[in-house]
């Protein structure tokens, strides 16, 4: 094997490298987050693509600009992107990427087919099922390519389709067939520059490895690339003697970047330092861990009890290691991964409580699964999963006994109360009572999956059946608060064993209402919280009034899909139901949002706006008025109350952050993306993007696409009705979210208008507007609808929707509303009245946060001056739109903008083509909150990442700024 040299001075810096917003489907890749102005549609669409369910196609053309950021492997990337300059400039290339499971060798080849512009990729994988199948592998990889079996000789022709089925035959001649294979290759490399990607190539069949081995080492002068990987040299040897490159761990620092581009939440220190010792640098690991650990052994270091997956092979491996070891080492090993924090003052007071003696330590050692230096780290993280898999239930006792007697009651009684409460075999008051306190304690921390924890089990040790079902309902609420919904709604089942007063049973009823809304997202969701809602209302009125607010929150996600129940049905019942004993800003909210829908816009929407920034000034909203958060951001959006909106939306995100409420973070991040967008915020809103995948995967919820299927669109990237954006939205209507379809629709229209295409846009927002009972995203799509309309000659169908929006926007009379509405005027009134029009739309849009729509009003407004024949004047507005749209990333605006510049006269430079600047779009948030006077922990508090990695990004931000301090960091960024 020849390992490739590479000097450190040959590395070149990659602007993609990022640590934020890791998907843990693809190991260490996350999405390019680069300057805004080099999103684009591929860019956006590869955000989407990690959220879209099963594998991609075997074949993907490798489209320039794409890209992947990566996590470290500065080195790596400067190796293949040798490569695949090499294969441009016409030459061959073969390399074989090596490295232990998990190290991130998909992920590099995910690098090379994102940034292979100019050449046409092939992808496959070796597939277990087909080792016995002759050229299974090679077939797919070639498969595309038949269509070149006619121009190579024709003894190779036969044999090749021979061996691929397409012709019958004897068995085709080895050499034939591989010969074959490098003609077709090379014909394929003739009309375009080729890169073959193999992954898994162990697991070839060998017929198909032995002849990519004897190809790799005949390719000369041809345009073609290939990389296989393997885990070792051994596992296939019939593709030994290549040029290689060895894939190794990410290091300390790399490590706890990746670390912090998933963690949601608090996270104990010491659990953190013992997850990245323990992955040793493999991404896999390091991604794998928190979900292991789960919220509570995140945020205090509990130890699990037991494990529920079924065991891997190399787990099974250590099982069969930990069988020759002697009981007492076994149990050393049980404190050990009971103990997560890596302590090892803690597992020897442990140890000696348990009378094991230092020869156990030893045994470990020596059997090669246990480091005991300054931290006690196992050599893989699955020997601690396969430790507490082969323990029973007594050994698990004792080994938490002997660790509540090791902890310090007074430095840190959550964690010894935890040990107690998983030592004792029966009921215990006193340490159901300390859980209780523990649970409390957690929650000021914002550990809501720690409190549920302690509460659970203190349920199942209280004495009292009714003190048990009270922790139980309460530990129920808490699971699904923290975004294990499914697991509240088994608790809610074993709550229901125990004597409940009538007001509990209510209670009962409205968490499993909320938690199989969140966790399902059924249609009847709305029906379920409205009737929740209805029998706690005699107990708990102020507890019924919340729920009402979540029927309501429920019946705008269901839309149109709604069965018995919509948003009208709610409104009466709350008319109908109780009051609050003492009404503040939220039941204003709440009653703003039933007159709405009982008497109309023109009477209740002013009432709701006075209502909605009252609770925006309110500085005291983190007491009282969380959990109307969700209903009051909706509603500002649907009455066009901009700034109430953003100030709402941004504190329901901060909240879920906040109070560890991973069940609220999705729809949250989802409002985020939308404000991002609207106010002209391309690169937040595909951080926050890629932040809604990462909660997604940690909390295991159902997909939620939306914002990314928004930010697709503006940002001018085309979703046909094919895409994959349209199946995953589909999917989800399917099961009960009609907003979906809504939504979709909506972008579709908006991606069409921004290209031009107004009658592709006509279709889309015509299906976006046909459920007459949905505020928001439908009225957004009714503007869509009337400029594509106006575009088309469908001045009746343009002029049907301008009356329905008027009815709303002049009823809610907010500078967004009534300047959308303006700009829709304009655009179907004679050239008498039009130009007051677009003034007035634009000095309304001017004073709201909705800046992508000023910019529209100006492009609208430029495309009317030029057809008047009033150059001058329109280039003025054009330019302003072109440069905000480009500036920001809204390609298909900027394109538009672009084509009626040039048609004045005037011929702007295509701002893409300047190329991105240096900073990763995470950098660039990073420096943005530097110059604005935030410290480093306040930085890595808003973005979820610590103070060192805040750091080491400003280090970065620095030198490709070129300022030595924050003070001259305003100056250097982009306005």
């Amino acid at each position: 094997m020849r390992d490739i040299p590479l000097a450190v001075a040959d590395v070149p810096p990659l602007a993609a490298s990022s640590a934020y917003g890791t998907s843990a489907s693809t190991a260490i890749v996350a999405p390019d987050r680069r300057d805004v102005r080099s999103i684009n549609p591929v860019t956006v669409l590869g955000v989407f693509n990690d959220l879209a369910p099963g594998p991609g196609p075997d074949v993907s053309p490798a489209l320039s600009g794409s890209g992947t950021g990566l996590v470290g492997r500065h080195r790596e990337c400067a190796v293949l992107d040798g490569l695949v300059s090499s294969v441009r400039g016409g030459e061959s290339k073969v390399l074989a990427l090596r490295g232990e499971a998990g190290i991130g060798k998909s992920a590099l080849l995910d690098y090379v087919a994102g940034n292979a512009g100019g050449c046409r990729v092939l992808r496959i994988a070796g597939i277990e099922s087909e080792m016995e199948l002759a050229f299974a592998g090679l077939h797919r990889l070639c498969a595309p390519m038949l269509e070149h079996l006619e121009r190579i000789p024709e003894p190779q022709s036969e044999a090749l389709a021979v061996a691929f089925g397409v012709a019958v035959g004897t068995t085709p001649d080895r050499f034939l067939v591989a010969i074959g294979v490098m003609s077709m290759l090379a014909e394929a490399a003739g009309e375009q520059p080729l890169v073959c990607l193999v992954d898994n190539a162990d697991k070839l069949d060998q017929a198909s490895a032995r002849t990519l081995g004897f190809v790799a080492r005949r390719l000369k002068d041809q345009a073609i690339g290939l990389v296989l990987v393997t885990h070792d040299e051994d596992d296939q040897p019939a593709l030994t003697g290549l040029d290689e490159l060895v894939v190794h761990g990410l290091d300390h620092e790399e490590s706890e970047l990746l670390l912090d581009s998933i963690l949601r939440g608090p996270v104990d220190a010491k659990v953190r330092s013992r997850i990245i010792g323990e992955a040793r640098g493999n991404p896999r690991a390091l991604l794998g861990l928190p979900h292991q650990s789960g919220g509570a052994g995140l945020s205090f270091g509990f130890g699990t009890s037991g494990v529920s997956a079924l065991p891997t092979r190399l787990e099974q491996d250590f099982q069969r290691r930990l069988g020759l070891l002697a009981p007492e080492t076994r149990r050393l090993l049980l404190v050990a991964a009971l103990e997560p924090a890596g302590d090892v003052t803690m597992l020897w007071r442990a140890a000696r409580g348990l009378g094991i003696g230092s020869e156990a330590a030893v045994a470990a050692r020596a059997a090669g699964l246990i480091e005991i230096g300054p931290q006690v780290r196992f050599c893989h993280p699955l020997v601690r999963v396969a430790v507490c898999r082969t323990a029973s239930r007594e050994e698990f006792r004792e080994a938490h006994h002997a660790l509540s007697d090791a902890t310090d009651a007074d430095l840190d009684p959550d964690l010894r109360a935890w040990h107690r409460a998983h030592a004792v075999t029966s009921p215990h008051d006193e340490v159901a009572t300390e859980l209780e306190r523990s649970a409390d304690r957690a929650r000021t921390r914002g550990g809501v999956a720690a409190a549920a924890a302690f509460l659970e089990r203190a349920a199942e040790l209280a004495g009292d059946p009714q003190r048990a079902g009270r922790l139980g309902l309460i530990a129920a609420q808490a699971r699904h608060r923290a975004g294990a919904s499914e697991a509240a709604l088994g608790l809610l089942a074993m709550v229901e064993a125990w004597p409940l007063e009538s007001a509990q049973r209510a209670q009962v009823e409205v968490v499993r209402a909320q938690a199989t809304f969140a966790a399902r997202r059924g249609c009847q969701g709305p029906r379920l919280l409205l009737n929740a809602a209805q029998q706690l209302a005699p107990f708990d009125p102020d507890g019924a009034r919340h729920t009402y607010a979540d029927a309501f929150v429920a019946a705008f996600f269901v839309g149109r899909l709604a069965a018995d129940v919509n948003p009208t049905t709610i409104a009466t019942a709350v008319r109908s139901g109780p009051s609050s004993a003492q009404p503040n800003l939220s039941d204003r909210v709440l009653d703003g949002c039933a007159d709405l829908y009982v008497d109309g816009p023109s009477k209740a929407a002013p009432v709701l706006i006075e209502a909605l920034d009252e609770l925006c000034a309110d500085t005291a909203y983190e007491n009282q008025h969380l959990r109307s958060l969700p209903l009051a951001s909706a509603a500002a959006m649907n009455v066009w109350d901009d700034h109430a909106w953003d100030v709402l939306a941004a504190r329901h995100l901060q909240s879920a952050r906040e109070t560890g409420t991973v069940g609220e973070l999705p729809p949250a991040l989802t409002c985020a993306v939308l404000v991002s967008i609207l106010k002209g915020d391309l690169a937040s809103a595909a951080v926050l993007v890629d932040e809604t995948k990462t909660v997604i995967e940690m909390a295991q919820f159902g997909p939620s696409p939306a914002g990314a299927v928004a930010l697709a669109a503006w940002a001018g990237a085309q979703i046909s009705p094919d895409a994959i954006a349209k199946a995953e939205l589909h999917r989800l209507a399917s099961g009960g979210a009609g907003i979906a379809t809504t939504v979709l629709n909506w972008a579709e229209s908006v991606e069409a208008n921004g290209r031009g295409h107004y009658f592709d846009a006509v279709v889309a927002a015509e299906r976006a507007t046909d459920s007459p009972g949905e505020l928001g995203v439908r009225c957004w799509a009714m503007a869509e609808l009337i400029e594509a309309a106006s575009r088309t000659n469908m001045s009746e169908l343009a002029a049907e929707a301008l009356a329905e929006l008027a009815s709303l926007t002049q009823a809610t009379a907010t500078d967004w509303g009534r300047g959308i509405e303006a700009r829709c005027r304009a655009m179907l009134s004679p050239d008498t009245d039009a130009e007051g029009f677009y003034r007035e739309a634009i000095e309304r849009l001017d004073r709201t946060v909705i800046r992508v729509e000023s910019a529209r009003a100006r492009l609208v407004y430029g495309e009317w001056l030029r057809r008047q024949g009033r150059r001058i004047d329109a280039r003025e507005q054009l330019r302003a739109a072109h440069a905000m749209f480009a500036d920001n990333g809204f390609m298909g605006f900027a394109e538009r903008a672009r084509r009626e510049l040039g048609a004045t006269g005037e011929t702007p430079r295509r701002r893409s083509d300047e190329g991105p600047r240096g900073l990763t779009v995470q950098e660039s948030r990073i420096a943005r909150l530097a110059a604005d006077g935030l410290t480093n922990p306040e930085i890595g508090t808003e973005l979820f990442i610590s103070p060192r990695t805040v750091e080491w990004h400003l280090g970065k931000i620095f030198a490709e700024l070129g300022v030595t301090s924050r003070r001259q960091l305003r100056d250097a960024l982009p306005q």
